[in-house]
């Protein structure tokens, strides 16, 4: 184990009284538009066939300025441990959970967009200090990526998933942790492929909700599943991926709005929550509305609307996108959630993961399985991670 790093500095996140303030004033001055063309008998999903429903965002809009508690979450965070370091000329905010056991691996967790480090809070504690003592247990490091949360923001181009696995290495070993385990799903998936192969001698082994298939794949000799899978991937991307597209080509001009409006903030991330999420309706079905405002509340007081927007303009197509011909040597456990947004079949993934010693794609969950699912999320972690340092040499 590498010897822990003094450049590492303990972090804490106060919001002044004058922001939170001035959040509650911006939500009761907000202007909302009408409720548009849905027909008023659709319900479900198809209420949402134009963006987030007038009713739905209003109140909650009226939820986060009258009874939403931020301090809760400051103080939540304080818990678990907040740290800052830099790292290639950037700062890095990350939450770190040591744990008690000393037979723990350490692993590191990468969220994505419009998600962040509050889609891990309330995992991290059984993760690190599980009750069952024959369960793995883990020193938990969860990074807020570049331009998000507490971590700058990029000054110039450059900052895509690659770089960012190279600074993940870095911040591993500045905590000791030589070698470890990784985590991710959404853009914290393309991290943790790119940790997995680029990086072999310090990482143990991955475990995804996103696995990313190699260019040019057909659908020759796919299950049914599979086929529907590849479809519904597809289908995505060419009908209802017009917000990476905005991100990736103008991630400034989207950025004004959500910088300067709580309510078209709260707007661009719920939309995605509800349709992303294994819901039939509003996604705090499953979601705790308290957490998700954690989210949202996290974009906003940081300002970091705009800059989050950034790693799709680094990272889709150009010279940050994810390297066709890696391929991921270490031992590697995927998860495949049905409501997720891209769904890749286990024949495309083997072309990549050269070792998958754990498959799992269970009957319920969507895209924030950490978030939808807490209790079961924790546990498929804990078996693929299982699985992945069972099958180390």
């Amino acid at each position: 184990m590498s010897r822990p790093n003094s450049d590492v500095q303990p972090f804490e996140s106060r919001a002044a009284d004058a922001e939170i303030s001035d959040l509650r004033a911006r939500l009761a001055a907000a202007r909302l538009p009408g409720a548009g063309t849905v027909p008023r008998s659709a319900t479900g999903r198809q209420r949402w066939e134009q963006g987030v429903p007038l009713t739905d965002l209003a109140d909650l809009v009226d939820h986060w300025r009258t009874e939403y508690d931020w301090r809760s979450f400051e103080e939540r965070l304080d818990r678990i441990g907040q740290f800052r370091t830099t790292i290639d000329g950037l700062g890095i905010h990350f939450l770190h959970r040591r744990s008690p056991r000393a037979d723990a691996t350490p692993l590191v967790m990468t969220h994505g967009w419009p998600g962040s480090i509050a889609e891990f809070v309330d995992v991290v504690d059984d993760l690190a200090d599980p009750e069952d003592p024959g369960a793995p247990a883990f020193h938990v490091v969860v990074p807020s990526l570049p331009g998000f949360g507490h971590s700058d923001k990029p000054a110039a181009e450059g900052w895509g998933t690659g770089r960012i696995a190279a600074a993940w290495v870095e911040l591993m070993g500045r905590l000791g942790y030589g070698r470890f385990a990784a985590h991710g799903g959404d853009w914290g998936g393309v991290v943790t492929t790119v940790l997995g192969g680029r990086y072999p001698r310090h990482v143990l082994g991955i475990h995804t909700t996103l696995a990313q298939a190699p260019p040019g794949m057909t659908v020759d000799g796919l299950t049914a599943t599979e086929r529907r899978w590849a479809e519904e991937t597809e289908d995505f991307w060419h009908h209802r991926s017009a917000y990476a597209k905005q991100q990736a080509t103008r991630p400034q001009a989207i950025g004004y709005s959500l910088v300067d409006s709580p309510v078209g903030l709260l707007a661009w991330i719920l939309d995605k929550f509800a349709e992303w999420s294994d819901t039939a309706d509003s996604p705090f079905e499953t979601i705790s509305r308290h957490r998700f405002l954690d989210n949202a509340t996290l974009y906003w007081l940081t300002r970091s609307g705009a800059s989050s927007a950034g790693i799709y303009h680094e990272s889709h197509g150009g010279v940050n996108a994810l390297d066709p011909g890696l391929r991921v040597d270490v031992p590697s456990a995927i998860t495949v959630y049905p409501r997720d947004i891209e769904k890749c079949p286990r024949p495309w993934a083997q072309e990549r993961y050269r070792r998958i010693v754990r498959w799992n794609a269970p009957e319920s969950g969507g895209h924030f399985p950490s978030l939808e699912r807490p209790a079961y999320f924790v546990e498929d972690l804990r078996q693929g991670l299982g699985a992945v340092l069972a099958a180390r040499p």
